[in-house]
């Protein structure tokens, strides 16, 4: 089996040939092929040793509505809150 462990936006991954992840947004355009760089780990068949994985397809996106309540008792205080968390969806097409 062969997997690759990534590191991009301050994240490990551990990734195989056609996963696909999601990781934190990066400043690139849809469709564009990404290199990373920063490979920790390549294991083929048992065999590790260092490689770079190439990812390919790409895409943008925002993950789920995060709700923050923040509420003080007796005080007639409340807040509500929204956040929706960038990220690029990624496939991994080789791990070379």
């Amino acid at each position: 089996m062969t997997f690759a462990v990534i590191k991009t936006g301050g994240k490990q991954y551990k990734v195989s040939p056609k996963d696909k992840i999601k990781i934190e947004k990066l400043d690139k355009p849809e469709g564009e092929e990404v290199v990373f760089d920063d490979v920790l780990l390549v294991s083929e068949n048992g065999n590790v040793k260092i490689g770079n994985p190439l990812v390919e397809g790409a895409k943008q996106g925002k993950g789920e509505k995060l709700i923050v309540f923040k509420y003080k008792a007796k005080k007639r205080y409340k807040k509500k809150i929204g956040h929706r968390q960038r990220f690029t969806e990624a496939e991994i097409t080789a791990i070379k």
